[in-house]
């Protein structure tokens, strides 16, 4: 089975030099700014052969397979909530150069895209698309309270809810939940 992040991996040599993109520092504990090279991978499809056309056409968690075999999962970007399939799609089965930041926190290490591009050398994109794209296929302006919201106003998150509960344990366990907070 293919590891998953492993730590100290990606030293200096990631970092590359003289580039005009470069990831922007949070503030975060155990920050790490990095830039590294990974073929656009499928997850599912990586650990278990469950292999749909073009990644799934973005219904699939996606992540970045290095060189060595290390199978990377970034985490949201610039929207809340909102995770790095949209930034991705674009590029399955294909190399990109990713740029963000590693953190650690409580044991557990994270890769935040903020910029990719095709490797090597293709136009550098923010990691931001999530947000206008939502907007486009839902029909609101991207700037509206509705779009900053989205997943207030997702019609599958709004369904899911209605199904699930806010808890995603059922509507039975929602009510028990809010009456134990009062």
């Amino acid at each position: 089975m293919k590891k998953l992040i492993a730590s100290g991996l990606f030293g200096a040599a990631l970092l590359a030099a003289g580039s005009v993109q470069a990831a922007n520092s949070w503030g975060l504990i155990n920050e790490e700014i990095v830039r590294f090279d990974a073929k656009v991978v499928d997850i599912l499809c990586e650990l278990n052969g469950d292999c749909p056309a073009n990644c799934g056409d973005g219904t699939r968690q996606l992540g970045l397979l290095t060189s060595d075999n290390v199978l990377i999962m970034p985490i949201k970007n610039a929207t809340a909530f909102s995770g790095s399939v949209e930034e991705l799609i674009d590029f399955c089965g294909k190399t990109v150069t990713a740029d963000g930041l590693f953190s650690t926190n409580r044991g557990y290490k994270v890769f935040a895209i903020q910029f990719v591009r095709e490797a090597p050398d293709g136009k550098w994109r923010g990691a931001n698309r999530f947000l206008t794209k939502w907007a486009k296929a839902q029909d609101v302006d991207p700037k509206s309270k509705t779009a900053r919201q989205w997943f207030r106003n997702d019609p599958t998150v709004v369904e899911l809810i209605e199904k699930q509960g806010k808890l995603g344990l059922g509507l039975a366990e929602d009510q028990k939940y809010l009456e134990s907070q009062q």
